[in-house]
C-alpha cells in the first residue's frame, strides 16, 4: 500500500495521540515567547533531546510562576501532530517549577487518603453561624491578612469581637503551629466558629495548609472552620476538609460577616411583615368574636323559646297523661269487673244450676218417653207372646231338631235310624236317637 504524505502523517498523529494521550514530562525552558495570541510557545530539552511545546491561553492564565527561559519544570500533557509542518509537540495543560511536582503528588495522594476516609464528605460539614458573636482567626501576627479582614468585617458589622490568635503560616514549625492555634481557639478563644487564613504564595509556600495534621486538626474542630488560604486559584487541603473555603481572606469576612444595615432591613422588613400578621389575625378574630357573637344572641333566643315550648309540651302531656291514666283506671275497673264475671266459680255454679235443669228436664222427657213407649209396647206384646212358639211348648207341644244341623224336623219318613235329635221343651231340651 502506498500512503500519501497526508495520510502518513494522520496515521502517525492518530498513533501517536492514542499512545500518550496524558503524560507527566520534565525539561528545561528555552525559546520561550508568548505572541499575541496569548498562548505560550516554547521549547522543552534536556541534555540528549528537545521537543516543541506549546500552552494555550486559558491553562496559562493558572500558572502560580512566570516561566522563562533556563528554567527547568515538569508538565502534564498530550502528545499531538502538526500536519502542516510534519512536527510533533505536546500540548501542556499545568506547568510547575521542577521539584514541585513532589510536592504534588503528595498533595494528591493525601487527597485521596482523606477523602476515602470520608473527612471530605458534605454530610460532615457544620453550618456557620448567621450571625456570629465572636471571630477567632487563625493566622499570622505580622501579615496584612488580619487586618484586611478586620477591616471588612468591621465595616460589614462594627463592633464585632474578633480574636486573632497568632501562628506561623510557613516554615518548618508552621505545621505544629497552625495545630495548636486551633486547638486553642477551640478551648480558650469563646468564639462561635474559626477562620483559618493566609495569603498568596507558592507550592512549597502553602505546604503546611496540605499537611495531614492540619487536616485532622481542622477536621477534630468543635467549631466551625473557614479556610482562606492564599489566593482564589490557591487549593488546599485545608480547603477540603473546612467547613467552608473562601477564595480570599477578604471573602472570608464577607462569608462569614453579614451587613448590619441588611440585617436591620431585615429585621424592620420582618417586623413590619409581623405586625401586619399581627393586626391582619387580630381583625380576623375580632369579625370572628363579632360573629360568634352574634350567633350566640341567637342562641340565646333559640334558648329560650325552646324553654318556653319545653314547659307547655311538659304541661300538655301532664294532661294528657292524666288523661290516660283515668282512661286506663276505667278499662281496668272494666276488665277487673268482667274478670269477676267470668270467674271460673261462678261459671261452675252456673253450670251447676243449668245441669240441674237440664237433668229435671231429662228426666221428665225420658219418663214420659218410657211410658209412651210402653203403652205402644204393650199390645205389641201380647200379639208376640200369642205367636211365641215357646208358648206352644208350654201348653205341651214339643219341637224336634236334626243334630248337628239342628234344622226342624217336620216328617218322621226323613230321619234315619242312628240318627240324633235334639228335642226342646217349654222347660230345658232332649237329645235322643232314632231306633227304629
Amino acid at each position: 500500500t502506498v500512503l500519501s504524505v497526508s495520510q502518513l502523517t494522520i496515521d502517525i498523529k492518530q498513533l501517536l495521540e492514542e499512545k500518550f494521550e496524558f503524560i507527566w514530562i520534565t525539561g528545561e525552558i528555552s525559546n520561550f515567547k508568548i505572541p499575541a495570541s496569548g498562548h505560550a510557545y516554547f521549547t522543552l530539552k534536556d541534555a540528549e533531546a528537545q521537543i516543541a511545546a506549546v500552552m494555550f491561553r486559558g491553562a496559562r492564565r493558572t500558572l502560580r510562576f512566570e516561566p522563562r527561559d533556563g528554567l527547568s519544570v515538569v508538565g502534564l500533557g498530550r502528545i499531538s501532530v502538526y500536519p502542516p509542518r510534519g512536527t510533533y509537540q505536546i500540548i501542556l495543560e499545568y506547568l510547575e517549577p521542577a521539584g514541585a511536582g513532589a510536592l504534588q503528588q503528595a498533595f494528591e495522594a493525601l487527597k485521596a487518603k482523606l477523602s476515602a476516609e470520608g473527612l471530605f464528605d458534605a454530610a460532615r460539614k457544620r453550618p456557620l453561624p448567621s450571625l456570629p458573636g465572636k471571630i477567632a482567626v487563625v493566622t499570622s501576627a505580622t501579615g496584612a491578612v488580619f487586618h484586611d479582614i478586620c477591616q471588612v468585617a468591621l465595616r460589614r458589622f462594627p463592633n464585632l469581637a474578633i480574636q486573632l490568635v497568632p501562628t506561623a503560616v510557613q516554615g518548618a514549625a508552621a505545621v505544629d503551629a497552625i495545630v495548636r492555634a486551633i486547638d486553642l481557639a477551640n478551648r480558650h478563644a469563646g468564639a462561635d466558629l474559626i477562620i483559618l487564613a493566609r495569603g498568596g504564595g507558592s507550592l512549597e509556600d502553602l505546604q503546611a495548609f496540605n499537611s495531614e495534621p492540619v487536616a485532622r486538626a481542622i477536621a477534630a474542630s468543635a467549631l466551625p472552620v473557614v479556610s482562606a488560604v492564599g489566593h482564589e486559584t490557591d487549593v488546599t487541603i485545608a480547603d477540603f476538609v473546612a467547613d467552608r473555603r473562601a477564595p480570599t481572606p477578604s471573602a472570608a469576612a464577607e462569608i462569614v460577616v453579614p451587613l448590619k444595615t441588611e440585617l436591620a432591613g431585615r429585621i424592620r422588613h420582618l417586623s413590619d411583615r409581623l405586625h401586619d400578621r399581627i393586626r391582619a389575625r387580630l381583625d380576623l378574630h375580632r369579625a370572628r368574636v363579632g360573629e360568634m357573637t352574634a350567633r350566640l344572641n341567637g342562641t340565646r333566643r333559640r334558648i329560650d323559646e325552646a324553654r318556653l315550648r319545653l314547659d307547655d309540651l311538659a304541661a300538655r302531656m301532664a294532661r294528657g297523661l292524666g288523661q290516660r291514666v283515668a282512661h286506663q283506671r276505667q278499662r281496668i275497673q272494666w276488665l277487673v269487673a268482667r274478670l269477676a264475671a267470668a270467674h271460673p266459680r261462678q261459671r261452675v255454679a252456673r253450670m251447676r244450676e243449668r245441669l240441674a235443669a237440664e237433668t229435671d228436664r231429662l228426666g221428665s222427657v225420658h219418663r214420659l218417653f218410657i211410658a209412651r213407649r210402653r203403652q205402644a209396647l204393650d199390645p205389641m206384646t201380647a200379639r208376640l207372646a200369642a205367636l211365641n212358639p215357646l208358648a206352644v211348648l208350654a201348653r205341651g207341644y214339643s219341637v224336634t231338631r236334626r243334630l248337628p244341623g239342628k234344622t226342624a224336623v217336620r216328617d218322621a219318613g226323613t230321619v234315619e235310624a242312628g240318627a240324633k235329635l235334639e228335642i226342646l221343651l217349654a222347660r230345658g231340651r232332649l237329645k235322643a236317637r232314632v231306633t227304629e
